[in-house]
């Protein structure tokens, strides 16, 4: 067969082939189709070109498995050995002698928690030991207003806020906690613990970076933690050592791809009593261009004119700090948190903040009771004088008076931690361990003479060990609350109280 046959023979297999595929339904429109595609964009009839015989390929493909069989088949009985000679770690370490002589001794209220509470032992004891700095658990309004809520509500919603949790009261308590703070939106949680350990994942993602206080409160540390973003720690309420920080970490980032940065502080410290210098970060925060997460869960209800926090004592617009958090299960005396600021910021937060979107939302008793309080702050800030002139009563009579401790507290805080002296803890050589056992001694003395008092209690910061700034230790202290439900006089003879017996239990103690 010559080239002339061979040519005519294709020719007739073209045209066969040409007849088959005008016979097919809707071929004549493929063809004008990638005619005029063709004439048009010539380079996107080879990619579609290109496309389809990857696709014929890949449905042509021959199947195999992902997985790789690598591993060793073991028998039955094999992996009935294995299992018997594995023993799981346990979930939490066993306690200490000095915790299970701790729990022992735990007092046991009976009864609703007030000034004055009942021990399960029948003695009434002057509580310094909880959060009912304005004795708002008594108080018969707030009470006579959850008990309307909960026979309108029922207990609680049984569902997440975003799938038929929310209920009207809870739009309705975040507008008002948005108004009383003076910025555009608020979001209500169910837990306070889990409120800021949900917001700072909420924004912080990994390779983003986190400037933060080396004291901030276990919960913060949570929410670090499961950002799993960079930390960057500064000393204590050093601002001087906060700017370095902020100055390294934009030298650092200059060429590099943009990310997120935030600075996370909080308003009164928990672990150490204190108060942060807010205008100035606010100054850090604007020159460095950092986000700010303010933490306010022991600020929110007691600083300021009428409770709103340290943005009113320091009188900073609350439109300055990008997220306020905090608590309505402190000083508030209900139960949940909150974060608020921006719509954006509070959009954001009810799709990606875990503890939102998975958890039920806050019952309506405890929703409607915190609207209640908040109106109560703003149309009688008297009932904070009393909290203040009482915490001041007993400030006199724990913190200069005293030659064993000192308040690290700020005046303003009535929460009082109160730590030993350094030159108490040299001359007497205590360890940690020693100090906790001392101030435990002192909780029982001090409960012995019909006043609660409890110590610093708080989880270990050792979260990642590996990672610097983690390790730091949190300084063994007494914890003492003041509370509005009692006379100066009550507080003066409390005060005395606690300090008599921190005189009588340290002064016992030989150096070692």
């Amino acid at each position: 067969m010559d080239l002339q046959d061979i040519h005519n023979l294709s020719l007739r297999i073209g045209d066969q082939l040409s007849d088959i595929f005008q016979r097919i339904p809707g071929s004549s429109i493929l063809l004008r189709y990638i005619k005029s595609s063709y004439q048009n964009d010539p380079v996107r009839s080879v990619i579609e070109a290109f496309l389809v015989l990857f696709a014929a390929r890949y449905l042509l493909a021959p199947t195999y498995s992902t997985q790789k069989k690598s591993f060793i088949k073991l028998t039955d009985e094999e992996v009935d050995e294995l299992v018997e000679d594995w023993t799981p770690e346990p979930l939490v370490a066993p306690q200490t002698a000095f915790e299970e002589a701790e729990n022992d001794k735990r007092p046991v209220l009976v009864g609703p928690t007030g000034p004055r509470s009942k021990l399960s032992n029948g003695k009434t004891v002057i509580n310094l030991a909880s959060y009912n700095y304005f004795n708002l658990v008594a108080n018969e309004t707030l009470k006579e207003k959850a008990i309307q809520t909960l026979r309108t509500y029922g207990v609680g919603p049984c569902g997440p806020p975003g799938f038929y949790g929310t209920q009207d009261v809870h739009m309705r308590t975040e507008a008002d906690i948005a108004s009383h703070l003076g910025v555009t939106a608020c979001i209500l949680y169910a837990q306070a613990f889990s409120t800021i350990s949900s917001v700072i994942p909420a924004f912080s993602k990994r390779g983003d970076i986190i400037v933060a206080d080396k004291s901030v409160n276990y919960s913060i540390r949570k929410g670090l933690q499961i950002s799993r973003s960079t930390v960057r720690w500064y000393q204590h309420n050093d601002l001087e050592d906060m700017e370095r920080v902020l100055a390294k970490v934009t030298k650092e980032q200059a060429n590099k791809p943009l990310v997120r940065k935030f600075i996370v502080t909080e308003g009164l410290f928990e672990d150490v009593g204190d108060m942060v210098d807010l205008p100035k970060i606010i100054e850090l925060k604007l020159r460095y261009k950092f986000r700010l997460i303010l933490d306010e869960t022991w600020s929110f209800g007691v600083l300021g004119r009428t409770g709103r926090g340290i943005t009113e004592h320091q009188n900073v617009d609350a439109t300055e700090v990008d997220m306020i958090v905090g608590s309505l299960a402190g000083p508030i005396c209900t139960g949940g948190g909150f974060c608020a600021g921006s719509d954006e910021i509070v959009d954001h937060q009810r799709l990606s903040a875990s503890a939102y979107t998975y958890s039920a939302a806050l019952p309506a008793m405890l929703a409607t009771t915190a609207s209640e309080t908040l109106v109560m702050l703003q149309t009688s800030p008297d009932i904070l004088t009393q909290t203040r002139e009482n915490t001041k009563s007993l400030w006199v009579q724990l913190d200069p008076r005293s030659d064993w401790v000192y308040c690290t507290s700020s005046v303003e805080n009535p929460m009082m931690l109160l730590v030993f002296k350094p030159e108490v803890v040299a001359n007497k050589k205590l360890s940690v361990q020693d100090q906790e056992q001392l101030l435990q001694d002192v909780v029982d003395e001090t409960l012995a003479n019909g006043v609660l008092i409890s110590r610093l209690k708080s989880m270990p910061r050792a979260v990642n060990k590996k990672e610097a700034g983690w390790e730091s230790q949190i300084q063994p202290a007494l914890k003492v609350c003041a509370t509005s439900g009692l006379t100066r006089k009550e507080i003066e003879r409390a005060g005395i109280t606690i300090r008599h017996a921190i005189t009588k239990v340290v002064s016992k103690r030989k150096p070692t």
